[in-house]
């Protein structure tokens, strides 16, 4: 990985293989895959279930190890790194948007997406500033002090991508992040989540079966016999 700076890829995966043992047979899942994503691109992963689509970015967003290969972050690999290192990249350079919004019922908007903030360390008065900066860019400014359970589907998925990016990270890794919402939400969604990629530069790699959203992606990949493979 010897290129300038702005050709190599925020993250690399390499020659990446992954199986897993079910009961007396081994289930090979990723088999020497490779995939790379650059700053400000936003990339699809189209594949049917069980395909190892989860598997990829849970090995991308280092909360998995593959059985061999490298996984680079901006050009360094990963595979030698503590755990407290992989952690504190986890926390800095990547954010993860679920299904599922997984955000803290007991806390605001407003709360939940200064949390991840506080926990790298920032100053309170800091994370309040962006919170309210990022909640009002995804068009939630009115709803800051409101728990979860009192916004909309849409609407928590939005303060869960905010929570995602609080902390500026350079990949944002999304796994279905529209698959629980109404076509109409679920655009509106979408459309939220470029908008970030736009501003921020971030590198973008969704798990979706929406083949309508994918299309409206930079790029579209699949899995196939363990390899990642570019679509049309």
């Amino acid at each position: 990985m010897t290129q300038d700076a702005e050709d190599v890829p925020v993250v690399y995966l390499h020659d990446i293989s992954r199986s897993y043992l079910q009961g007396a047979s081994t289930l090979t899942i990723l088999d020497g895959a490779r995939l790379a994503l650059w700053a400000g691109q936003s990339v699809a992963l189209v594949a049917p279930s069980g395909s190892g689509k989860s598997t990829l970015l849970h090995i991308a967003g280092l909360l998995e190890s593959p059985d061999s290969g490298e996984v680079y972050i901006a050009g360094t690999p990963t595979s030698g790194l503590s755990d407290g290192d992989r952690t504190q990249i986890r926390r800095t350079e990547i954010g993860f948007v679920y299904q599922s919004h997984r955000l803290l019922p007991e806390f605001t908007a407003l709360e939940n997406v200064m949390l991840p903030q506080m926990i790298r360390g920032l100053k309170k008065s800091e994370t309040v500033q962006r919170a309210k900066e990022i909640l009002a860019y995804l068009g939630l400014g009115e709803r800051i002090t409101h728990r979860p359970a009192e916004l909309s589907g849409g609407e928590q998925q939005r303060v869960a991508i905010a929570r995602a990016v609080a902390n500026a990270p350079r990949i944002l890794l999304a796994d279905e992040p529209t698959g629980n919402l109404d076509p109409h939400t679920a655009d509106h969604v979408f459309h939220a989540l470029m908008q970030l990629v736009r501003a921020t530069q971030v590198a973008m790699l969704i798990a979706t079966h929406n083949m309508d959203l994918a299309a409206r992606m930079d790029r579209r990949v699949s899995i196939e016999n363990g390899h990642v493979v570019e679509l049309d």
